[in-house]
């Protein structure tokens, strides 16, 4: 037996399985994700929502899982089917359950790896506006989520408040730190939590592209957009939707920085990321020690003790890229390579946890996670509306487009949406939102507070926590109408 050690928060989990049927369970989520391409590259819907075949595999793993092709099997009333469990076995969904938390660990300690790390002057100047605007989207989805818990969900449906916390987690954080967030929610005792986050997160992804093309022709049609004119604009090329590159366009994927004779480059990619990783796990347990022999001694409140490794993989990523800004002359980090085991990273963790999404939990809080889904959306929109043309003084709709993207899905959605709106980068929006993020992501969308929120709600309850969020909120709101906005 091998025994497999999942750092995958402030502690060890130790999950004993064979090494055979990791290695199967990995080849089976290759063939998932494979299939799940070749679904997209078929159905022109799903290529016009941008549904990424990770998403479409999930699902299709969900389908063929015990939550459905299970159920219909078991609710035809034949015991002991073939198929009564789903086709895949139960020791495979464990290890499949298991990726999410390993994986977020990887894709946040590569966020900043490769890139360059700018002044912080040179970052409020380009991205002020845009920092300002996302800060108020982050901090406002906390107010009118926990606003939504305290109302709503608690008094009528007997949800945890710690519910309050889940736009956030779920929209601005994405799939990754949903299911990154997983452990935290069983230890605090509110384990359904995070099969209603990777719900709405799947939810923001939808909705994002959705919602961002009728906004889009929105803007063009109503002279919005400073760099559209005509709704026929909005389009990607056969090939980007398809996600095909072009024969004649294709680029390598890395650049080589070493000899594979010497050391294979993606082996010293991998290495770097696990250093990335090894100092931020370094870095926690020495809080984790901090807080034990201090505050939480004399006060008996641990809130380090659940915060999860991967926000402190993301700051090993920065320190590490500091130290070899100052010291690696031969450059041996290439970004494209860093990007592409991001990539995979990212591509496995979705795949899998769509895959173990438990639809029950779902099923029975549906209408909490319909009110979270509709309050976060429409403070989105809000923001979108009301507060982009107010917070940015030029090109306000490419670079408010690119942050509605963001806090509705991810990243991604959010490259995607600027992409569409100003396909020639004539705008300062795409630099400005890279930039944003060296002074967003450490903190929300699945940075520092991200994960300190649930048990800052679980120790000191849910007003507090709308306290610091509101106060929070409206200091970016008033800094970026009075200040940015009057530039």
């Amino acid at each position: 037996m091998l025994v497999t050690l999942i750092i995958c928060t402030g502690g060890a989990t130790v999950v004993p399985m064979s090494a055979g049927l990791i290695g199967m369970s990995f080849l089976v989520l290759g063939i998932i994700l494979l299939v799940g391409k070749w679904i997209r590259l078929v159905s022109p819907p799903l290529q016009k929502l941008f549904i990424p075949s990770s998403l479409i595999g999930g699902f299709l793993g969900l389908i063929l899982g015990p939550e459905v092709l299970g159920s219909v099997v078991s609710m035809t009333g034949v015991s002991g089917n073939l198929f009564s469990g789903g086709i895949f076995p139960g020791e495979m969904l464990e290890v499949w359950a298991t990726l999410p938390g390993i994986f977020i660990n990887v894709i946040f300690a590569t966020l900043f790896l490769g890139k360059r790390i700018p002044g912080i002057r040179e970052i409020w100047l380009l991205a002020g506006p845009q920092v300002a605007h996302g800060q108020t989207i982050a901090w406002g989805q906390y107010v009118f989520g926990i606003l939504a818990a305290v109302l709503i969900l608690s008094p009528m449906f007997g949800i945890d408040p710690m519910a309050g916390a889940l736009i956030e987690i779920a929209f601005e954080g994405g799939h990754g730190t949903a299911a990154g967030m997983a452990a935290t929610f069983d230890e605090l005792g509110f384990s359904e939590a995070s099969d209603l986050a990777l719900g709405l997160a799947t939810v923001g992804i939808l909705f994002s592209v959705i919602l961002g093309i009728v906004l889009l022709n929105y803007g063009v049609r109503t002279g919005r957009s400073q760099i559209l004119s005509d709704p026929s604009q909005i389009t990607l090329d056969e090939n980007r939707q398809s996600g095909i590159i072009d024969f004649d366009a294709r680029e390598p994927a890395g650049r080589m920085t070493t000899r594979p004779e010497s050391i294979e480059p993606l082996s010293l990619h991998l290495a770097y990321v696990g250093v990335a990783i090894g100092i931020g796990y370094v870095i926690l347990q020495i809080l984790i020690w901090i807080e034990s022999v201090t505050w939480g001694q004399a006060s008996g409140v641990y809130l380090l003790t659940y915060i999860p490794l991967f926000p402190l993989a993301m700051i090993g990523g920065i320190l590490l890229q500091l130290f070899l800004d100052r010291f690696d002359i031969h450059q041996t980090l290439d970004r494209d390579l860093v990007m592409r085991i991001q990539g995979l990273s990212l591509d496995i963790l979705i795949t899998s946890a769509i895959a173990t999404l438990s639809l029950s939990v779902i099923g029975d809080n549906l209408l909490p996670f319909l009110t979270l889904a509709g309050v976060g959306i429409a403070w989105n929109l809000i923001a979108f509306m009301f507060l982009g043309p107010r917070m940015m003084p030029s090109y306000w709709f490419e670079r408010s487009i690119g942050n509605f993207g963001q806090s509705m899905g991810m990243t991604a959605s959010g490259l995607l949406l600027m992409r569409i709106a100003d396909p020639d980068n004539r705008s300062p929006a795409l630099e400005g939102f890279g930039y944003k993020q060296l002074l967003f992501e450490p903190i929300v969308g699945g940075g520092i507070f991200t994960a300190a929120s649930v048990p800052l709600i679980f120790y000191f309850g849910p007003l507090p926590v709308l306290i610091l969020a509101a106060a929070i909120m409206m200091f970016w709101l008033l800094l970026g109408i009075f200040y940015f906005g009057r530039k």
